[in-house]
Order: structure tokens, then C-alpha cells, then sequence
């Protein structure tokens, strides 16, 4: 490709290397320049201008990125239209996403014009979500290269299938029966969430015999999943659990995992069937090693004992009471400035600004001026400055002016195709596109131009999911207001969400997760979404403009000029 400053009329057919802005709207980077184009240029005194032009052998970013994004994707993914370099793959079904690291790194090594980015392998994925990214990084890639990266890696997704599964649970004289009806909800709801259900329950003694019997049971009726829950924590490969899968017929393939929680956690089967010896730890709901080798068992993926020793690297999920707990100084600060006095959950924003924007008349709201900027600009930089990782903007209506408006910032767009269906859409649009990274989601208006970088850090520094503060809500004089951090937890649970509502009407079924967060301004109650209400914050800052010059009159005559 040829990238070089050339005289604007000589232009024609180039692509522009900058975005710029005319009377007559913004030319994005990678725009095709026609000679309506040149005629605006330099009518607005833009006489040069950088672009590229394509050799033999280049291929436009767009047509690039599609390029790659098709020839990687394979069983259970769908591509999307590239736009500016970009082509988004997205899953089409529940399930696990397959991607081999070794792959995707001989791809991105390939040429440093072409990369490819992908959630961590066997992250759970839902229909609609976001999987991977193709990015093209000039305006154009070598048609060679493009095709030596189509043929280095696959993805695919993997779907949770349905099992007859049977749940062992052992007991001993002291065990309590409300102990081991928690147990087989907590086992019943993580196969729920893979789209199961538990068909059989078994409770025995905790002695070999009786273990090996309840496998063998379990297998004469075709169970294909058998998972065997012990009173006591395995501590050996000759402890009861492991002793009864062997007396059952069965075989032990691993016993341990350097997942941290779920290191006492047995690998096996019988007759080609998975049995696994669960880890206290699955006793809880929270994240463990456990869900990690249940994911793949419902999703067909055989698992082997040097898959488990595999997991150190990224397998330590929580802390545990011998570590130090850095959360338990960083709560002592309450400077909300400095970084460092933040906990280090990483949080992407979601910035809904996909409405209609019916209650402003024929005017969209969030494009409206304040102080020289879109109101939806000024959520923007204020999400900016304040500590959040990433920043989401899911666009419906008036999609492209949005983006056009916001095109100078970082940011990842989501567009929702249904935005004409309520809230809720653009609501599970967005969800659907945080990474599987992020500890939470702070959900936020776009016609709130007051929220400040302060209110939002104020938020994320009281957000601490382990201590009954998994739900951070601004609140004024006892009101409560937006945006809403949320943990990831309740992610599933939100996809659900129909209809023109938010999800503001889960937080009745977790208030024990709650925390208030009290602000001191009602910038959080101040949504922005009427001709009056436009007209009166534009009115409130002229009088407080008009306010600080007689003060300063006043204060100095001297300088009033």
C-alpha cells in the first residue's frame, strides 16, 4: 500500500488515513474519497490530505478482516458484517468456546497488519455473544497474509448437551440432612445454568461398599455423568471415594487439580462413562475448579488427567484465609483520586444509547449540545477518566450519528437491531459483550451529562461481591439513582430481561447484596430525556455562569472586563 500526504484533488479513489470533519458530516478513517469528497475538502481549506491507496496484491481492511474472520470460524459461530478493520464473531449457541492458544498465537504472529483476539478458551458463551474480534491494523492487509492467518487457527463452540446425570452424596452419623439437601441444590443449579437437570439422587454411607454400589447403580440404569459427593473431603487416592470407583469397576485417572478452590477434586470413570469426586468447595456457588471440568464433561469434552495438571496458569480463583487480603488496605483510603486506593476488579461500562428517544420530540436526546458537547459525549469522557477497564456503547436508534459523535474515543461498539423492543434489548446487546474477564458491569444512562468521574469511582471502590456489596447503587437524600454496578453473577440472569424494562426489578430477590452508595448531588436523578428538561439544566448553568462573573465583579471590579 502506498500511505503518503498528496494534493487533495488527485485524491479520488484513495482511502483517508485520518477521519475528518466538513460542513457536511465527518469522513471516516478508511473512506472512500469521491470527487463530491474532494469538492468539500477543499472547499473547507483542506487542500492535502494523508490516504492510502491500495497496491496488487492489498486488500481493503474490511474485505481483510472478513477474509480472516470466516476462515477461522468454524461449528457454532457466526460472523458480522467488518466495518472499519473489524469483523466481530459471535456464538450461536450455549456452550463452551474452543480456541488453542498455540493457534491464535501463530496467527497474530503471521503479520503485524492482521490480529485476532478471542475470549479464554472454555469460556461458557451465550447465543448472541461476542467470541472474537478480527482487527485489521492499517487500512489494508497483504492478500498473502490473510491467507496464511485464515489457515493457522479454528474456533469453534462446543454446546452443552443433555446428560442423565446421577449425584452420589455420602453421609456421615453426624451429617446433617439440611447439609446434604443444600448440596444437591447447589449441584442441581450449576447444571441448570449448562442447560441440565440432575435425574437421580443417591445418599449412602460414606464407606466403600457402599459407594461402589451406588456407582455401580448408577451406571446400570445408563447414567452417563456420575458425580459423587463425600462427607469428607478426599485426602487420598486410597481414601473411601477413590476405593469405591475402583471396587465399582471403575478407574482412577487423576486425583488433585491446581485449581485453587477445587484442589481436592478426583478424576475418573467407568465404562467410558466420566465419574467425578467433587471438591468441598462445589458445596458453594461461588466459581471453582469443579465447574471448570463440569463444563467440558456436559459439552462433550473429554477431559484427561494432563488437562487438569494444566490449569495452574490462571487457576487461582479466589482468595483463601491464609493469604494476605490487599482488598482489607485499600478499603482503609478514601481518596477516590488516586488509583492505587482502588480494589482491583476489573469493570467494563455499558453505556446504553440505543433509545428512540420518543420523549424529546423529533430531537434525539443524547445528541443535543450542553456546554459545547453531545450529552452522550459528556457520560463518555466522565467513564473515561474514572477507573473502568473498557467501555461498551450499545447503539439502536440513530446508530450511525452516534458513532459518528464518539468516533475519537476507545471505545468497543454493540449494535442492537431491535432497540424498537424496549430496553431490554439493548440491555442484553450489551451484556452479551462483556468480556468473561470482568468482575462487573456498571450499567449507565447516555442523557446523563452531570455523572461525574468521582460518583462512578466512588462506586466502584465500595463494590466488594464477597462482602455483601455485589450491587453498588448511587443513592441521594435516600433516592436511588443511576448508573448500577453490577457483579458478573447476575449476568445470566439479566440476559433474561424482556420487554421495555431494566434490571431494576431484580434487586428485590438480592438485597443482602446491596450496598447504597450515598452521593452529595442529585446528579444521579438526573436524566436528561425531555425538551424541559433540557431546557432547564441549560438554564441552571447559564445562572451559575452568569453567578460566578457578578461574584467576581464584586470581588474585583477591576477585572470585570
Amino acid at each position: 500500500m502506498i500511505f503518503a500526504e498528496i494534493e487533495t484533488k488527485a485524491a479520488v479513489g484513495t482511502y483517508l488515513s485520518h477521519s475528518i470533519k466538513i460542513a457536511e458530516g465527518r469522513l471516516s478513517k478508511g473512506h472512500k474519497l469521491t470527487e463530491t469528497d474532494l469538492h468539500n475538502l477543499v472547499r473547507a481549506g483542506h487542500h492535502k490530505v494523508t490516504t492510502l491507496r491500495l497496491e496488487a496484491g492489498d486488500l481493503h481492511e474490511d474485505i481483510a478482516a472478513a477474509q480472516l474472520a470466516r476462515a477461522v470460524s468454524q461449528e457454532n459461530i457466526t460472523v458480522k458484517e467488518a466495518f472499519t478493520g473489524r469483523c466481530n464473531l459471535y456464538s450461536a449457541v450455549h456452550g463452551l468456546l474452543i480456541a488453542k492458544p498455540d493457534e491464535v498465537n501463530q496467527l497474530n504472529g503471521i503479520d503485524e497488519a492482521i490480529t485476532i483476539a478471542t475470549l479464554p478458551p472454555f469460556t461458557v458463551v451465550y447465543p448472541g455473544q461476542m467470541v472474537a474480534t478480527a482487527k485489521i491494523i492499517p487500512l489494508s492487509a497483504p492478500a498473502r497474509s490473510v491467507e496464511l492467518a485464515g489457515q493457522a487457527a479454528r474456533l469453534s463452540v462446543a454446546p452443552f448437551r443433555k446428560k442423565q446425570i446421577g449425584l452420589i452424596l455420602t453421609r456421615l452419623p453426624q451429617s446433617k440432612d439440611s447439609v446434604l439437601e443444600k448440596t444437591r441444590q447447589v449441584v442441581a443449579q450449576r447444571l441448570q445454568s449448562c442447560d441440565n437437570d440432575l435425574q437421580t439422587c443417591l445418599i449412602t454411607d460414606h464407606k466403600t461398599d457402599a459407594i461402589a454400589s451406588a456407582i455401580q447403580e448408577l451406571r446400570n440404569r445408563d447414567h452417563d455423568l456420575i458425580l459423587v459427593f463425600g462427607a469428607s473431603a478426599i485426602t487420598d487416592r486410597r481414601d473411601s471415594l477413590p476405593a469405591g470407583l475402583e471396587k465399582a469397576g471403575g478407574k482412577i485417572l487423576h486425583f488433585g487439580m491446581p485449581v485453587d478452590p477445587g484442589n481436592l477434586l478426583l478424576l475418573g470413570e467407568h465404562s467410558g462413562v466420566p465419574v467425578i469426586g467433587l471438591p468441598g468447595c462445589a458445596r458453594s456457588p461461588k466459581l471453582n475448579g469443579f465447574d471448570w471440568i463440569l463444563q467440558r464433561c456436559l459439552a462433550d469434552i473429554k477431559v484427561t488427567a494432563n488437562d487438569l495438571t494444566s490449569l495452574g496458569c490462571g487457576g487461582l480463583l479466589s482468595e483463601i484465609v491464609t493469604r494476605p487480603q490487599p482488598r482489607e488496605r485499600i478499603s482503609q483510603s478514601n481518596n477516590l483520586s488516586d488509583i492505587s486506593s482502588l480494589p482491583a476488579y476489573k469493570i467494563t461500562a455499558l453505556l446504553l444509547a440505543g433509545g428512540q428517544s420518543r420523549r424529546m420530540g423529533k430531537l434525539n436526546k443524547l445528541l443535543q449540545l450542553w456546554q459545547g458537547k453531545p450529552m452522550v459525549q459528556w457520560v463518555v469522557d466522565s467513564l473515561e477518566q474514572s477507573t473502568v477497564d473498557n467501555i461498551i456503547v450499545v447503539t439502536g436508534y440513530d446508530a450511525e450519528k452516534i458513532r459518528a459523535e464518539l468516533a475519537d474515543d476507545k471505545l468497543d461498539f454493540v449494535h442492537n437491531p431491535d432497540f424498537a423492543e424496549g430496553l431490554s434489548t439493548s440491555l442484553i446487546s450489551g451484556l452479551k459483550a462483556v468480556p468473561a474477564d470482568s468482575d462487573a458491569v456498571l450499567v449507565c444512562l447516555g442523557d446523563m451529562p452531570l455523572i461525574s468521574k468521582d460518583q462512578i469511582n466512588q462506586l466502584i471502590s465500595v463494590f466488594d461481591p464477597e462482602n455483601s456489596a455485589a450491587i453498588c447503587i448511587p443513592t441521594f437524600i435516600g433516592k436511588r439513582g443511576n448508573p448500577v454496578l453490577w457483579s458478573r453473577q447476575f449476568i445470566p440472569e439479566m440476559i433474561t430481561i424482556k420487554g421495555d424494562n431494566g434490571a431494576r426489578h431484580l434487586l428485590g430477590n438480592y438485597a443482602s447484596d446491596i450496598r447504597e452508595v450515598p452521593m452529595d448531588t442529585d446528579a444521579i436523578l438526573s436524566d436528561i430525556d425531555t425538551p424541559e428538561a433540557l431546557k432547564n439544566l441549560r438554564e441552571k448553568f447559564t445562572e451559575k455562569l452568569t453567578g460566578k462573573i457578578m461574584t467576581k465583579i464584586c470581588e474585583d471590579p477591576g477585572d470585570a472586563g
